[in-house]
């Protein structure tokens, strides 16, 4: 079929041929490359992972961002590599990027921001993966760090992604870092009631409670004369991990033990006197 063509058209095919298997050649060549840093960057993050975790104290947080980051690296350099396919000049290139990053950096100021404050994020390490936090009104359990965004989950497992940079430039509450914490009670007892006999009990039942840890000592006092109670306030310390079920079975066995005992807790009271005319 081939010698069925006129002469001029096979000239031109004969012309062109070892182009289009010197460019067919590079270009399955460049999708080769392709695909196989892609394939190598995935593994590349996986590695370095698993390399990282071997180390002692380093956290799972960390251990992501720079699995991250090598990926990207390969990325890079495979971009590269299929660009030097087709004759690109890659220093030029290099050259050229650097200046367009600069341009790109200007005009995206707040992303690049958000990647600096993760590294110092990371150099720093107010949190780690697993922390309970809070930073402009928002609280939850830190899950992941990555270059841009900090994962949240909060109490009721909604996911939440905080930008680096309002972390970073927020005071910023840390409720898992110290090992212990202390939880504060306040207890309302009528005016009419013995505050010897209410404190006695209060402390029967702290003291009987394992998680009251014996050092820093317990502290109860009579916080606040309210208009219709005399506020009893209790300070305990308690490891973090017990702070809210010890809070949450303290206050129920401490209304128990005052039913039982005849302790009023009083209700709002307002008395309202009507004149005659």
């Amino acid at each position: 079929m081939f010698d069925q063509l006129p002469p001029e058209i096979r000239e031109h095919i004969d012309a062109l041929l070892p182009t289009f298997v010197e460019h067919g050649l590079s270009m399955l060549s460049a999708i080769l490359i392709l695909i196989a840093g892609f394939w190598f960057a995935g593994k590349a993050r996986t590695w370095t992972i698993s390399g990282i975790a071997r180390v002692p104290g380093i956290d799972e947080m960390l251990q992501n961002f720079f699995g991250t980051m090598v990926r990207y690296l390969v990325l890079i350099f495979t971009l590269l590599a299929v660009l030097a396919k087709f004759g690109v000049q890659t220093a030029s290139l290099i050259a050229l990027l650097g200046a367009a990053g600069l341009a790109v950096g200007l005009a995206l100021q707040g992303t690049l921001s958000n990647v600096a404050a993760g590294v110092m994020l990371l150099i720093f390490r107010p949190f780690r993966a697993g922390h309970y936090v809070e930073v402009g009104g928002i609280g939850g359990t830190v899950k992941l760090l990555s270059l841009f965004t900090t994962e949240l989950t909060t109490p009721d497992n909604v996911q939440i992604f905080v930008p680096n940079s309002q972390i970073w430039g927020q005071a910023l509450k840390n409720y898992s870092f110290h090992a212990t914490r202390r939880v504060d009670f306040s207890f309302g007892i009528s005016y009419g009631d013995d505050i010897a006999k209410a404190m006695e009990a209060i402390r029967a039942e702290f003291e009987a409670d394992p998680r009251c840890l014996k050092e820093p000592e317990l502290f109860m006092g009579v916080g606040n004369l309210g208009d219709s109670s005399v506020d009893i306030t209790v300070r305990v310390w308690s490891a973090t991990a017990d702070y809210w079920p010890l809070k949450f079975e303290l206050t129920r066995r401490v209304k128990e033990r005052f039913d039982r005992e005849g302790i009023t807790i009083p209700f709002p009271a307002r008395t309202v006197y009507a004149g005659k005319d």
